[in-house]
């Protein structure tokens, strides 16, 4: 697989024992060097299965997943709970599993605008304070490939900008490809490469604009989910003078832009 795709799975299928029905039936999706990949879906439709087949926490009932030869992988878990009965400095958080020096700590927490947290109690952080931790101790052995599950949870609409912005930084600086699954379906829109719409199957696959605008999509989010996300690619598409309206010969187009689009019956 070498210059190949970091990632790739092939009729990926996922059953916990004795289910009738699979979590993940027949999934097929790859992921390259550099590029940030989003899956959107419904509660219940396999997402977080995804993220732990991709790490190798879950069985496969069928397909297969390769990755690159020994392929760095960087997690951000959607939850860790920390007891806080049983103090824990930052710095001491970013020493487990592995012992790592102070240089690498305080570079992780440099990249990720938590300097200055190394002494602080972990369970005394805000929840954006606490998710740019997880996200500088999933950098300390300079992944290839960040897996990111709802990294978002519990921040405010300022935190959840600032988280994504953060993580198209590290992305331009590292080059590592991102795998994330998100709700924030405007950050989806502005931060994405390739969109998986999940639903137990891929419902759809394609850029941003192109997966907004498929039935499939529409069906589990709505019309005006797609509208909204049309709109705001236009809006960001365009330089707008003072009065709202496009400068220069731009034809306004609120519809969603064609591109490649795959659906998956």
């Amino acid at each position: 697989m070498s210059g190949g795709p970091l990632i790739a799975a092939h009729r990926l299928t996922v059953r916990h024992a004795g289910a009738a029905r699979a979590i993940l039936q027949d999934v097929d999706f790859s992921i390259r060097s550099g590029e940030i990949v989003t899956v959107v879906g419904p509660n219940g439709s396999g997402k977080s299965t995804l993220v732990r087949a991709v790490l190798g926490h879950v069985a496969l009932e069928a397909g297969e997943i390769r990755r690159q030869p020994e392929l760095r992988i960087g997690y951000v878990p959607q939850r860790v709970h920390v007891d806080d009965r049983i103090p824990m400095t930052v710095r001491r958080f970013l020493s487990l599993p592995r012992r790592i020096s102070d240089a690498a700590a305080s570079a992780a927490l440099s990249r990720t605008g938590a300097d200055g947290l190394q002494a602080r109690q972990i369970t005394r952080l805000s929840g954006g304070q606490f998710q740019r931790v997880l996200l500088a101790r999933s950098l300390l052995h300079a992944p290839q490939l960040l897996v990111l599950d709802e990294p978002t949870q519990g921040l405010d609409q300022p935190g959840i900008v600032a988280f994504y912005q953060l993580i198209e930084e590290i992305r331009q600086q590292t080059g590592a490809a991102v795998l994330m699954v998100s709700h924030d379906l405007l950050v989806v829109m502005r931060a994405s490469d390739q969109v998986i719409c999940l639903n137990g199957h891929v419902c759809c696959h394609g850029t941003p604009e192109t997966v907004s605008a498929a039935p499939e999509y529409q069906a589990l989010f709505g019309v005006d989910s797609a509208q909204t996300l049309a709109l705001y690619r236009h809006r960001h598409d365009h330089d707008h003078d003072q009065s709202g309206l496009p400068q220069g010969d731009h034809a306004c187009h609120l519809g969603a832009e064609h591109g490649a689009l795959r659906h998956v019956r």
